[in-house]
């Protein structure tokens, strides 16, 4: 099951995406759960009801897809330097006495609900707050079943499904202020999309995660080359905190991001970002000047 949130003739709407990924059907949804987009069939589940009624099946070129999740309830729960060869290529960086050993814990910080944006919106470019704008392509995973203290062999049952991000980071923000969230947390500095696929569906942990800019590939790497796997991150977030039902993890990019480069590539005014996830799917956002 492919969950995504759109809008039609001027109506936001929550619907289940046909297995060729041409239409979408609308779920019979009140007011209220259609602007929570998928958040509102995760709740149903979750509480064990069953999902209602579809309408129509639309074209999907027809509609404008939100993010699956257009506000989430709480901050997004992100990894650092999850793939071994990112944390390589970072090295020599200014992140390289912030820990003596990356390995022996996940990086965690979060990013604000506040950033996310669809998976074809315009990302803004802060005028005047940061010159050193950077891509990071990366699989998300959704919290379908919420819980503390996860176990690591448990935690995938705990899995609604995943979906795709670009964790797009202020490096220098970032580097200024001795922590990520605020580099992190700038106004659409999450583009989300283009759907929700539930986990039944799609396996999260044998995947690639792949990056263009401006149509050259810089980002490609296999989810099983992340440090911690998975099950690992859901472990660690959940000692000691409550995870619930449409919580969001990012778990991390691949190399090939724009600080990693010699020298580094940040992004400009007019770059189209587009990051793709074998099986799951596609979101491709232009990266724009701010106005003041």
């Amino acid at each position: 099951m492919r969950i995504a949130s759109f809008m039609v003739n001027g109506r936001q709407e929550v619907g289940l995406v046909s297995g060729d990924g041409m239409t979408v059907a609308p779920l019979a949804l009140d007011a209220e759960q259609r602007r929570a987009g998928a958040q509102a069939v995760i709740d149903l589940l979750a509480a064990g009801r069953a999902l209602p009624g579809k309408g129509e099946a639309l074209p999907l070129a027809e509609v404008a897809l939100l993010a699956p999740l257009p506000r989430p309830r709480r901050n997004l729960w992100c990894v650092g330097r999850n793939y071994h060869a990112h944390a390589k290529e970072l090295s020599a960086s200014v992140f390289k006495d912030n820990d003596a050993n990356p390995e022996s814990w996940p990086i965690v910080f979060t990013k604000v609900p506040e950033c996310v944006v669809g998976p074809r919106a315009d990302v803004l470019l802060p005028a005047g707050v940061s010159d050193r704008i950077d891509y990071e392509a990366e699989l998300a995973v959704v919290i379908g079943r919420g819980g503390k203290n996860i176990a690591r062999a448990d935690a995938l049952a705990h899995v609604f499904g995943y979906t795709v991000v670009n964790d797009v980071t202020a490096r220098d923000v970032q580097m200024r202020h001795q922590q990520w969230d605020m580099g992190k947390s700038f106004d659409t500095f999450c583009p989300m999309g283009p759907w929700i696929a539930t986990a039944d569906e799609f396996d999260g942990t044998r995947t690639r995660v792949r990056c263009w800019v401006n149509g050259e590939l810089r980002q490609d790497g296999p989810t099983e080359n992340m440090i911690f796997d998975i099950p690992s991150l859901i472990e660690t977030i959940s000692r000691g905190i409550t995870l619930y039902p449409g919580d969001v993890i990012a778990t991390g990019t691949p190399a090939g991001v724009g600080m990693g480069m010699q020298p580094p590539r940040y992004l400009a005014a007019g770059d189209v970002v587009r990051v793709e996830i074998d099986g799951l799917g596609t979101i491709e956002n232009t990266f724009v000047e701010e106005r003041t």
